[in-house]
């Protein structure tokens, strides 16, 4: 099912989100908005606590807000059933962490095959096409190596591939270099902008790093609950 036709691929519409500590709410977002249009790549920036984190989970339905709406392409997310929105961020939202999440004990090929088999995909398919994703991030080599034979940017190569695998609209991405050294982490920025390019995926990236966040088309920053564009 498809929203309403809109030039923003994401709109978040006042989000509220707190909990409670040591007897006293905190709020992390309060009223934010966001619009992010097809193909855009946006950094999120901001000091570490202040919900950027809260926020990525909540545009990608890992978490729900208090209050506020989360549309993507025109359709409202909290407003489905929590089967058809475990359908729809597998479908058509890939997640990066800092750390890989891979499963120790499977292959890159297996981690990369998970998410088409958790759709339903056949056997066959889904290895096809975590296969030929692989290939395209430059791991042809090693495909039947586990996560502790790869080095850091291999295991994160990996991560992407597996994000990317169900071809989705969107890539959430929380520190993605930030696990990894400069070298190594400028190859996987460079890495998710070519997949930008070459496949038309609008991104949303949290992250410390002033390289990263200028490689984007806008920086936005998170402060007191809410998004300030920074000019460039």
């Amino acid at each position: 099912m498809r929203g309403r036709v809109t030039e923003f691929l994401i709109e978040a519409k006042g989000l509220d989100k707190h909990y409670g500590e040591e007897g006293r709410e905190i709020h992390v977002l309060n009223g934010l908005d966001l619009n992010v249009r097809v193909t855009e790549r946006v950094a999120i920036v901001g000091e570490s606590g202040v919900g950027k984190s809260t926020l990525l989970h909540i545009l990608g339905m890992l978490d729900q807000p208090d209050a506020g709406q989360v549309l993507l392409n025109g359709q409202d997310l909290f407003a489905l059933p929590e089967l058809e929105r475990a359908k729809l961020r597998n479908r058509e939202i890939g997640f990066i962490f800092q750390f890989h999440h891979l499963l120790p004990d499977f292959t890159a090929l297996e981690n990369v095959t998970m998410p088409g088999l958790i759709a339903g995909l056949s056997r066959t398919e889904a290895r096809q096409n975590a296969e030929a994703m692989l290939v395209q991030v430059g791991l042809a080599h090693r495909l039947t190596h586990r996560p502790g034979e790869l080095s850091g940017g291999e295991q994160q190569r990996v991560a992407v591939a597996r994000a990317l695998v169900m071809k989705p609209r969107v890539i959430l991405a929380d520190e993605p270099t930030g696990n990894l050294d400069p070298v190594t982490g400028e190859s996987i920025l460079q890495l998710l902008l070519d997949l930008n390019h070459q496949l038309g995926i609008t991104m949303a990236v949290v992250t410390h790093s002033e390289k990263l966040a200028a490689a984007m088309d806008r920086t936005l920053r998170l402060i007191n609950g809410k998004l300030t564009e920074i000019s460039r």
